[in-house]
């Protein structure tokens, strides 16, 4: 890779310039020669099988898993030697770097827990004395205080989502969408609700809300214990009136449906309650809201002495916020917060929400004033202070030191393409940056503030590990990914560059060159692509080795964000309000303008490839964008927005009624009859998330037009494809481009 031996080279040009210009040139061939003197140190390549299938030799080391904070002192790791039969979870004294096992899993298993594994247990109590483990669908009770286990499920259906209360007493848990709680000592389980059906979840949220709202890593979970242990807070989904979507499933002779209630753009969507249960009265307190009107609830916050409930709520068109605060000795509720925008405005997620224990009030994210900034508030919704100002991004609050007044956040100040860890006071002042190497850093602080582990990469070097004290010592190395081996191979290189959109906008962009490059020479490109609103891509942080074998194969990886990926804050994203498809293209259209202006790109080979919402984009290049984008791979693609479901869609683009010409260039079936490159569709016959039926609606659209692109479908396989399907979707993707760009067939041993 040749660590800190290149330059990076400036390669903008001005929007009107249609000329290479000549420092750009001599600058390349300086690079190539640069890249031909390197070879003589750099000399081997990647093998497909090391890339792909996880071959020998290994480039990148196995890092550290750290499992966070166990006290102010103290980190956690987890430690595993299968070789040896180790399994161990130890805490490390951060300033003095000594281990002491916490847990020996393998001690513990042989000894105690004969037929369970503990290390893969479903839940845990706060001090790791407490465990929940599960068998034949059956749930457990391990105590490292006493060593034994006990059998907790009481019914024949599986419960879900067990957690323990926070004094470790209670785990509350699902079954069959009612909600119970089970005292882990004498074994007795009480039910919290008795309504539970195929349409009504209490504590189990429904798919949308569960993809869209309390994201994937929820696992449905929609309840939240109280610190003080006693209350419960949960939600009760109300779906009857949402529309089924059938899955099918293949596998047996006969075939099986699967029913998904699943509220496409315009339709009906969950009605929605909060309930807060007292285990003492054994009663349920439900928040008063209008359910004639239909809207979204999210993210309850307890405070820190369980007195109050904080929770979200937004109107159906997403364009109004509120916060409510339940004071629950009085039953009553108010609203402390209402944020509307003339687009959208987004639910604000634990990360980016802190109640001080202090009872001041709470800090929170929002990027009302274009940009993502911190706000400080009381608890009567007045405004104390605006935290950061600014025309840059705060990506989440890291931590709050109460004692000092001090709130730590990742976040993009100097270089939008970076994120480093800053410090500042409740005044915003003293703004500092503590994380000095250029980067994309993730922290972790100490429960005191006064240690913090990061996690970073750059272009030019995969993760490493490092720990800090917050007055900036360095203390150690924790890990680095990067082996010695890899400065043995001839990889390209990584830089980071804009290209200029016609009105004004400097694109964030990334390629990686081939390793040999010559300016004398023509290269295939193939743009990267998600695209969706607030989503960076650009970032200073290593890259895929499969674009680095990309790169070696003379093919050049490039990634491009448009203007509503969040470098450029609100005032770039809302230009997609209302027109998902439109602005996307336009920005890529620019893109590839300024490429087709440099020698050495290959004008006939402009690929793209995307996953998701980048294979909505891709399926749009190869049709809206025909006249520039030669060959595409699409997978699991948004085709028409109104197959997509409700909550994403109408954020950006209201529903379909209220917005019919958006919808309708937003379409790849309203464009495909430009469509006359190579274009691959790739889609899982489960897709619980983009329905096949996306796929299949833009081949029968294609198949009308009598053009030709190729198709393949994974059966049983969701958003995604998992072992063994995957390494057959890799050599698949690979042969694509292969043979479309150079006319053959790639030797899966290069």
């Amino acid at each position: 890779m040749g660590l800190g031996i290149y330059r990076d080279i400036d390669i903008r040009r001005s929007a009107g310039n249609r000329c290479f210009t000549l420092a750009v040139l001599v600058s390349l061939i300086i690079l190539s020669f640069l890249f031909s003197t390197l070879a003589k140190a750099q000399t081997k390549q990647l093998t497909y099988q090391q890339v792909f299938e996880y071959g020998e030799p290994k480039l990148l080391g196995l890092l550290p898993q750290m499992k966070g904070w166990l006290d102010d002192k103290h980190y956690l790791q987890y430690y595993s030697d299968p070789a040896k039969d180790i399994s161990k979870l130890v805490k490390v004294h951060a300033r003095a770097g000594k281990a002491t096992t916490m847990i020996d899993y393998q001690v513990l298993n042989n000894r105690f827990l004969q037929g369970f594994d503990l290390k893969h247990h479903v839940a845990k109590t706060n001090d790791y004395t407490g465990f929940i483990l599960r068998k034949n669908n059956d749930l457990y009770y391990f105590s490292t205080k006493v060593n034994k286990v006990k059998k907790l499920s009481k019914g024949v259906s599986e419960e879900k989502n067990p957690t323990f209360s926070p004094n470790g007493r209670y785990v509350a848990y699902t079954r069959d969408r009612n909600l119970f709680v089970i005292d882990v000592q004498s074994g007795m389980e009480k039910q919290l609700t008795y309504d539970g059906s195929d349409t009504i979840y209490n504590g189990w949220a429904s798919w949308v809300y569960y993809e869209e709202i309390l994201r994937r890593e929820s696992f449905y979970k929609a309840f939240w214990w109280a610190p003080n242990s006693r209350l419960i807070a949960f939600m009760r989904f109300d779906e009857s009136h949402v529309p089924e979507f059938p899955l099918l499933r293949s596998e047996d002779i006969h075939s099986e449906i699967e029913w998904q209630r699943y509220p496409k753009a315009g339709d009906p969507i969950p009605c929605v309650k909060l309930g807060v249960y007292n285990l003492e009265s054994d009663a349920t307190m439900w928040i008063e809201m209008d359910q004639t009107v239909e809207h979204y609830i999210a993210w309850p916050e307890w405070s820190w002495d369980s007195s109050f409930l904080l929770f979200q709520w937004k109107n159906r068109e997403q364009n109004n916020l509120k916060i409510f605060k339940l004071d629950l000795k009085s039953g009553k509720t108010y609203e402390i917060y209402d944020e509307k925008q003339a687009t959208w405005v987004e639910f604000i997620e634990e990360s980016n929400f802190y109640l001080f224990k202090n009872g001041s009030g709470f800090l929170l994210r929002s990027d009302k004033d274009d940009w993502y900034n911190l706000y400080y508030y009381d608890l009567g919704g007045k405004l104390i202070n605006q935290v950061t100002k600014g025309n840059w991004y705060v990506d989440d609050i890291a931590f709050v030191d109460e004692s000092n007044e001090l709130i730590y956040f990742h976040g993009a100040l100097e270089n939008k393409t970076e994120k480093h860890l800053y410090r500042v006071d409740y005044d915003g002042d003293d703004l500092e940056k503590l994380t000095d190497v250029p980067g994309s850093h993730d922290a972790s602080l100490s429960p005191d503030g006064t240690y913090f582990y990061d996690r970073f990469s750059t272009i030019s070097h995969p993760i490493k590990i490092d720990l800090f004290t917050t007055r900036g010592e360095h203390i150690r190395k924790i890990g680095d990914e990067k082996l010695n081996l890899l400065d043995s191979y001839l990889l390209g290189k990584t830089e980071l560059f804009t290209i200029p959109a016609a009105d004004g906008f400097d694109l964030p962009s990334l390629w990686i060159l081939p390793p040999k490059f010559s300016p004398a020479n023509k290269y295939p490109v193939i743009f990267f692509i998600y695209g969706g609103p607030d989503d960076r891509e650009v970032l200073n942080e290593f890259q895929s080795f499969g674009r680095y074998f990309l790169a070696q194969n003379d093919i050049i990886p490039i990634v491009v964000d448009n203007r509503g990926s969040g470098h450029f804050g609100k005032k770039g994203m809302a230009y997609m309000h209302r027109n998902l498809g439109r602005w996307e293209m336009n920005d890529l259209i620019a893109a590839v303008k300024w490429l087709k202006n440099l020698s050495f790109i290959d004008s006939t080979k402009i690929g793209i490839t995307g996953s998701s919402y980048g294979g909505y984009v891709t399926c749009m290049a190869l049709t809206c964008a025909a006249d520039y984008f030669t060959h595409g791979i699409a997978l699991y693609p948004v085709t028409d927005w109104r197959l997509y479901d409700g909550i994403y869609t109408e954020r950006y683009m209201d529903k379909p009624e209220d917005n019919p010409s958006g919808y309708r260039f937003g379409s790849v079936m309203t464009h495909a009859d430009k469509y006359r490159g190579k274009l691959l569709l790739i889609h899982g016959t489960l897709d619980d998330n983009v329905h096949i039926q996306n796929t299949i609606q833009l081949i029968d659209r294609l198949q009308d037009l009598n053009k030709s692109f190729e198709s393949m479908f994974y059966i049983n396989s969701g958003h995604g494809t998992a072992y063994p399907k995957n390494q057959h979707l890799k050599r698949l993707e690979m042969s694509f481009w292969f043979r479309h760009f150079f006319n053959r067939e790639l030797y899966f041993a290069e």
